[in-house]
């Protein structure tokens, strides 16, 4: 309820109310598109467009749910990057760990999480960290991905897939355990 008030006024108002949606979401946003693009610095830039665009585009928004629409323009955002820059894959993720741990969070935990979604493709990381991070419904998604639940409960599931081959192959895998150690009970 909380979070529709917000976007209500929001979409309503002025500065003020931008200095509180940057306030209430500018650190979830910031890892949301470091995860994506596995670049600290590049997503800071990605979350200050985010909200410039946001802004300008406030009266065009409903103010129903603004956390999806503001994920959605920063997935569009962090994909555009990508496409700029024609990369989709990382094996190299040492500057993305300081980025996205938070301070009272395990690094070492954060590290392997992020290692093996910045193996995934871009899409597929962005969903899973929605989905095992952000705890999002299949729902929500959806109003970020423009996709239906059923097809993204179904890549979410190839993702799964390719993670646990990912760990089977680095030969960390001991089973369920393994999963829940690292964050993955969702999955």
């Amino acid at each position: 309820m909380i979070e529709v008030t917000l976007g209500k006024r929001f979409s309503q108002g002025d500065e003020p109310e931008l200095v509180e949606v940057i306030d209430a979401f500018s650190e979830k946003l910031l890892r949301y598109a470091t995860s994506i693009l596995c670049n600290h610095h590049d997503a800071e830039d990605v979350v200050q467009r985010v909200f410039l665009q946001a802004y300008q585009n406030r009266k065009k928004f409903d103010g129903e749910n603004i956390s999806a629409w503001l994920y959605k323009i920063t997935y569009n955002h962090c994909m555009n990057q990508l496409k700029k820059r024609r990369i989709f894959f990382f094996s190299d993720i040492r500057d993305v760990v300081e980025a996205v741990s938070a301070p009272h969070e395990e690094a070492d935990s954060n590290a392997s999480v992020l290692e093996m979604l910045c193996l995934l493709r871009a899409e597929d990381r962005a969903l899973v960290y929605g989905r095992v991070i952000n705890e999002q419904s299949y729902d929500e998604l959806a109003l970020i991905f423009g996709k239906s639940p059923a097809a993204l409960r179904k890549q979410y599931e190839r993702a799964k897939k390719k993670l646990a081959e990912y760990l089977v192959a680095e030969g960390k895998h001991s089973g369920r355990r393994h999963e829940h150690e690292h964050g993955f009970e969702h999955i």
